[in-house]
């Protein structure tokens, strides 16, 4: 797709509807400081002077497409408990969608409880349980899934490694979306690394990629970088493999042609979330034809604003489009 500038592109992004399939969990924070030692045992007392709840995991990449002026549905499985009510009361009052989401008796509600004190990140718990989803539980998800098809113009597969997404329902919705010729994005975990056959754009990460393809990368030298990439595209018949490199930045590859953009220079505060926000404004991109470069730069400059703000936060729309006019006008 040509456009002519971003503002065209950022308006463009309110005209469409994605469908957000993965792990919803619900982020807890206690926010607080430590004055003193604990009496008990050599550990910090943390006296808490706030608690809040946000929406985590696959509900954080909702929040950034919806920052980001589209609509977003969320398509997951939750726990039948007073965690899942509470991602239930998150999505309605963050006026999302709950229609999508399958309240199990077989599973908990993934929570992610971080400790803060001031702007020190002291400690994180987890309540999860990974296990892959019973088979009521998926037949009910991927009825909800195709109900959704008719209206959507992409799919994210936000994928935690938490169960709700395996190999069999990659593949029945990868087919269905091929049917429609809808677009898919991946955000990858370790798990279902190579499952995910024929998809538009996969982003993982440095990390993911050197567990999933089991190689050595050296970050520093773009041959192993083209290697690893032109690999995995081959072995998933991708159509483009977005590679994050943290300060390093992101690199493309569609259809074997790679390109690097360097990471901005910015006032890092914390880096969580930051691949949700890089997920999400690829996904729009891509849901609108836009180039490669657009794809990489765009999602490169967003991920790296969210990592000014402390704790998972969705991306300011203004503020990326007032960068983006600022240093990738001459993409366009």
């Amino acid at each position: 797709m040509k456009v002519s500038n971003f503002n065209q592109i950022f308006n463009d992004f309110k005209s469409l509807k994605v469908l957000i399939i993965g792990d919803i969990m619900l982020d807890s924070y206690l926010w607080g400081s430590v004055e003193r030692i604990s009496p008990e045992a050599p550990v910090p007392i943390h006296l808490v002077n706030k608690r809040e709840n946000r929406l985590g995991g696959a509900g954080n990449v909702l929040l950034n497409i919806k920052s980001l002026g589209a609509t977003p549905i969320i398509c997951s499985v939750i726990g039948n408990d007073a965690d899942g009510k509470m991602i239930n009361q998150q999505l309605i009052t963050n006026n999302l969608s709950t229609e999508g989401l399958i309240k199990s008796d077989e599973r908990i509600t993934t929570v992610k409880q971080r400790i803060i004190s001031g702007s020190h990140h002291l400690l994180r718990i987890d309540s999860e349980t990974d296990a892959p989803l019973g088979a009521i539980d998926k037949k009910n998800l991927l009825a909800k899934i195709k109900s959704f098809m008719p209206e959507i113009q992409a799919i994210i597969f936000e994928d935690y490694d938490k169960g709700v997404i395996d190999e069999e329902l990659i593949s029945i919705v990868t087919e269905w979306a091929i049917e429609k010729n809808i677009p898919i994005t991946v955000d990858p975990k370790k798990r279902n690394f190579l499952f995910y056959k024929k998809v538009n754009l996969f982003k993982p990460n440095l990390k993911e990629m050197r567990e999933g393809l089991k190689v050595e990368i050296n970050p520093d030298l773009l041959s192993d970088l083209q290697m690893a990439t032109d690999k995995l595209r081959t072995q998933l018949d991708a159509e483009a493999i977005m590679l994050t490199l943290s300060e390093r930045g992101v690199l493309i590859n569609k259809n074997g042609t790679i390109k690097q953009f360097p990471a901005h220079i910015r006032n890092i505060a914390d880096v969580s979330g930051a691949g949700d926000t890089v997920i999400g404004v690829a996904s729009l991109c891509v849901a609108l034809r836009l180039s490669p470069d657009i794809v990489a730069a765009l999602s490169n400059l967003a991920g790296g604003l969210v990592c000014e703000h402390i704790g998972v936060v969705p991306i300011d729309s203004n503020e990326l489009l007032q960068e983006a006019n600022m240093h990738l006008a001459g993409l366009l």
